[in-house]
């Protein structure tokens, strides 16, 4: 399967995963006449049959519907967990309290 896939390429890989457009009607839940509709004018796949596709198929909900079902982008997380802003000051297990306007690794 190839990500750059276009989505009339991913119906018709869908379809030869099914083994037939009438197969494929049977596993979405439509009839044939609607799946070869759907090939011969080169439409993309209804939303609503997408995700029965997908998990009968194998074929990716981004592949046959790339409008609707977005590849996700991870986000990277921030790059440093700090202190909270808002405390005035911050407990450490040994016992010792960093209040604010102290210096790092200064005492407590």
């Amino acid at each position: 399967m190839v990500a750059d896939m276009t989505p009339y390429e991913a119906l018709m890989a869908a379809v030869d995963q099914a083994g037939s457009q009438s197969a494929l009607a049977r596993l979405v839940g439509c009839s044939s006449t609607a799946v070869w509709k759907w090939v011969q004018s080169s439409k993309r796949m209804p939303a609503e049959f997408v995700l029965k596709a997908e998990a009968a198929t194998g074929i990716s909900r981004h592949l046959l519907r790339p409008d609707i079902y977005p590849l996700e982008v991870l986000h990277a997380p921030p790059a440093w967990h700090g202190l909270d802003r808002g405390e005035a000051h911050v407990s450490f297990q040994n016992g010792s309290v960093l209040q604010r306007g102290d210096a790092m690794g200064a005492g407590a």
